[in-house]
């Protein structure tokens, strides 16, 4: 479904991503872990047409999206849900979920995925028309989970999902992904907590330094004795 090909992505003069290669095959959910400033969150804008790529290839579904824009990008089907959240703090939480959809142009179809979402996340229900900015952390992830399935998404992109959220809301968070990708939809995420992402994906990708060093089954990265010592404390 999606594959990156040699990428090198850089800041200026500094490259954050060197030469790198990997592949999301449909229906996997599959992590990126490493240090901060590894290009965890790097390749993810670079696949969402946030920062174009100074060489190699990007393709999804076949197609190179390395110069699309980001408005053909999540029209084609891949949606980000950025690190931090990233809500409209002054837009109401169905205002937010507007938003997500603005790619459809069936108002009809909108309403009823924001029924959906509101079904799948009664919490946001009760809070439909209060300020996003008002919510608290995980009320705010979810509503940016629900939003970035609004677009009806084929592959969704999590950034770091559990940043700044309690340990229960963190495992809430976590078992909305698994539904996520349960539903049919691949997800590729980026998350700090490697144990978790590890216990939980299909496959993963290790980052160091803005390179790719190391991938496997989730499973064989939790027992790799470089990643135990250095990502898992083991």
């Amino acid at each position: 479904m999606l594959e990156l090909r040699n990428v090198v992505c850089r800041y200026g003069k500094v490259n954050a991503l060197n030469d790198v290669s990997l592949t999301v095959e449909q229906g996997e959910l599959v992590t990126i872990i490493g240090a901060n400033g590894a290009g965890k969150s790097t390749t993810l804008k670079a696949i969402s047409g946030l920062l174009n790529p100074a060489e190699g290839s990007i393709r999804f579904m076949g197609q190179d999206i390395s110069k699309a824009s980001a408005q053909q990008i999540i029209s084609m089907g891949i949606s980000h849900c950025p690190e931090g959240r990233r809500v409209f703090p002054q837009m109401t939480v169905h205002e937010n979920l507007e938003l997500g959809a603005y790619v459809c142009k069936d108002r009809g179809a909108v309403a009823g995925d924001i029924e959906k979402m509101y079904e799948a996340f009664p919490r946001l229900k009760e809070r439909r028309e209060q300020a996003a900015g008002t919510l608290s952390g995980g009320e705010q992830q979810m509503l940016a989970i629900a939003r970035a399935l609004m677009s009806r998404p084929k592959l969704i992109m999590f950034d770091e999902p559990s940043l700044g959220l309690a340990p229960n809301i963190v495992e809430k968070t976590f078992d909305i992904i698994r539904k996520v990708r349960e539903s049919g939809t691949t997800v590729l995420m980026v998350e700090q907590n490697a144990f978790a992402a590890l216990d939980m994906c299909d496959r993963a990708y290790l980052y160091e330094s803005g390179r790719m060093t190391l991938q496997g089954t989730g499973q064989e990265m939790i027992s790799d004795p470089h990643v135990r010592h250095a990502y898992l404390g083991g």
